[in-house]
């Protein structure tokens, strides 16, 4: 082990665009799923909802959240509606599950998806059995990162403790409040779209644009 990381015993991994690279584009996919959906809710073209799913995303960290809060839909329904995707765009990436699998300690999936949607991206992945558990946006009582209330329930309900845990995530802003309650962060810079909103270099410890090999400098591979 790298002894910068040495102290860590708990590594959680955001999901989409963390452990599989963003070029993948699943959320392509997703986005139609949205829009659709947008437009059935508000009756509007594909412009208008394409517009209110980027806003909503952008001001409440998902697009979900900003159709709760302005809405007041029901989130399962659509959660439902907007995961039922094919999963062919992911490939196994067996040089990156072997650095996981080695990674000392306890790994979590902490994801603003919900949990069988998540299920459905590991195993594609080949990583169904490489996560303890999944913390999701129904555990968050549907208030998505980057809200620190999400952080500190993941640490509650399963016994971590932050200043032993170490974050990945693709997206800049939701590492913030990981970093403010001591986890040590991760930034894997792969493309994501709005990747670097709200980026501060004074919440990020580590930047990656390729998470294999990061991985395997930390477990002392050469």
């Amino acid at each position: 082990m790298r002894a910068d990381l040495a102290h860590v015993d708990c590594w959680i991994f955001d999901l989409d665009n963390t452990l599989y690279p963003a070029k993948a584009d699943l959320f392509a996919l997703i986005d139609v799923k949205m829009g659709e959906f947008i437009q059935g809710l508000l009756g509007c073209d594909p412009v208008e909802a394409k517009a209110v799913q980027k806003r909503y995303f952008m001001e409440h960290g998902t697009t979900l959240s900003g159709l709760m809060r302005h809405h007041g839909i029901e989130p399962r329904a659509f959660l439902d509606y907007v995961h039922d995707i094919s999963m062919e765009r992911l490939e196994v990436d067996a040089a990156l599950n072997a650095r996981i699998a080695a990674l000392p300690g306890r790994r979590l999936i902490f994801t603003n998806g919900d949990a069988d949607y998540a299920g459905r991206v590991l195993d594609r992945l080949g990583l169904g059995q490489a996560f303890e558990l999944i913390h999701d946006i129904h555990a968050c009582q549907y208030v998505p990162k980057p809200d620190p209330s999400g952080y500190a329930a993941l640490c509650s309900a399963h016994g971590v403790d932050p200043v032993r845990a170490a974050f990945f995530e693709d997206m800049a802003r939701n590492l913030k409040p990981a970093k403010a309650i001591g986890m040590t962060t991760v930034w894997v810079n792969n493309g994501s779209e709005g990747g670097s909103h709200d980026h501060h270099p004074d919440f990020i410890d580590f930047e990656t644009d390729h998470l294999t090999p990061f991985l395997a400098d930390i477990i002392g591979e050469t």
